[in-house]
């Protein structure tokens, strides 16, 4: 067990805590093999019929992967810094694969590997405090942990939208885009956890926890609803980066500037990146983890993810100096290149089912 993360047994249940609030619980390698290995035993023990995953403290559920140690340590060997995405992404398709009810209680913020750790959760459930985002194009990576599976499937262009704009939701605006399937107050959210914790799942399990999340849901939608047909209009179906942001131009109630202003911020080669995940994904999750792992480990022997690093989280001047610094500047055989297995061979899925 590490300080980091906890996991136990209660009742008919297996939790895991992840315990490293100071950093907002990010996830370390160890803290996804600890998840992994939870997993794998919970799985084939009778006695679990459910998994519940938590973030300790309130302000995060968990912000994404410890960036700073991919940072430090990618820049000396990516091949090293690889294998935390290796880890992860293993751990991301255990998730995708479990059988079992598996409730993620996204209280706090969730961004980057916190989705990769509910976006395939049986229940999904945010609260007031949620702060839900996948804002990789903006340090230089792409949306991962499954991304170019779960984004192309929310409804009405929203995976587009919040995949090259960044965008960040809250509690109730998680559930219009899909990221959410309930939203509970904070308040409420320690109750209802004892309520999960202490039910006969005896049963359906299943529709057992459901009954006790819809019974405590707040319906109210948020301010994204008033958006929803501007973002079906302009990212239903983006046939290229460049096409889109010329739609984007020719906008003239307002949305057009938003999106464009958060595109911006993104590294050209991240954002072309992106469109060939989500326009050419497969149709099952760890053919999409795979070309994503291949991505994210190529990534890291390139320029654009220090860079981005440097500018949003060391420095935190937020002036990224891309290279190449405009689309125009990227060519299709540089970003075909990022889809080829990496030098430490590709992703390692075996055994997961």
């Amino acid at each position: 067990m590490s300080d980091d993360i906890h996991t136990e047994k209660q009742g008919a249940w297996g939790v895991i805590t992840l315990t490293r609030e100071k950093a907002l619980n990010s996830l370390t390698q160890d803290m996804c093999e600890v998840i992994d290995r939870a997993l794998i035993d919970w799985a084939a023990d009778d006695e679990v019929r459910a998994v519940l995953v938590e973030g300790e403290g309130e302000k995060a559920f968990c912000a994404g992967g410890d960036i700073r140690w991919l940072n430090d340590t990618g820049k000396d060997d990516p091949e090293l810094a690889a294998r935390f995405f290796r880890t992860e992404y293993r751990m991301n398709t255990r998730i995708a694969q479990f059988k079992k009810p598996y409730v993620a209680l996204m209280d706090g913020i969730c961004m980057g590997g916190g989705v990769g750790i509910s976006n395939q959760a049986s229940h999904r459930v945010a609260t007031g405090r949620t702060l839900w985002a996948m804002p990789e194009c903006g340090i230089g990576l792409i949306p991962d942990v499954g991304a170019s599976y779960f984004l192309p499937r929310l409804p009405s262009g929203m995976g587009n939208y919040l995949a090259y704009t960044g965008t960040r939701l809250k509690g109730a605006d998680c559930l219009t885009a899909g990221v959410a399937a309930h939203v509970i107050a904070e308040d409420n959210l320690p109750g209802v956890r004892n309520d999960l914790l202490s039910l006969d799942l005896a049963g359906d399990a299943g529709a057992t926890i459901s009954a006790i999340l819809d019974g405590a849901a707040n319906r109210r939608p948020g301010d994204l609803i008033e958006m929803l047909d501007m973002i079906r209009t302009y990212f239903e179906r983006v046939e290229s980066v460049p096409a889109l942001l010329r739609q984007l131009r020719d906008e003239h109630e307002g949305f057009g500037a938003h999106c464009l202003d958060r595109i911006a911020h993104g590294s050209p080669t991240s954002l072309l990146l992106t469109h060939e995940l989500l326009a050419g994904a497969p149709d099952d999750f760890a053919s999409c983890i795979s070309r994503e792992f291949n991505v994210t480990a190529n990534i890291l022997t390139g320029h654009d993810f220090y860079e981005g690093v440097r500018a949003q989280v060391i420095d935190k001047d937020r002036r990224p100096k891309w290279e190449p610094e405009k689309l125009s500047e990227v060519s299709e055989d540089v970003i075909k290149g990022y889809f080829e297995a990496p030098a430490g061979g590709p992703l390692d899925l075996s055994g997961i089912s």
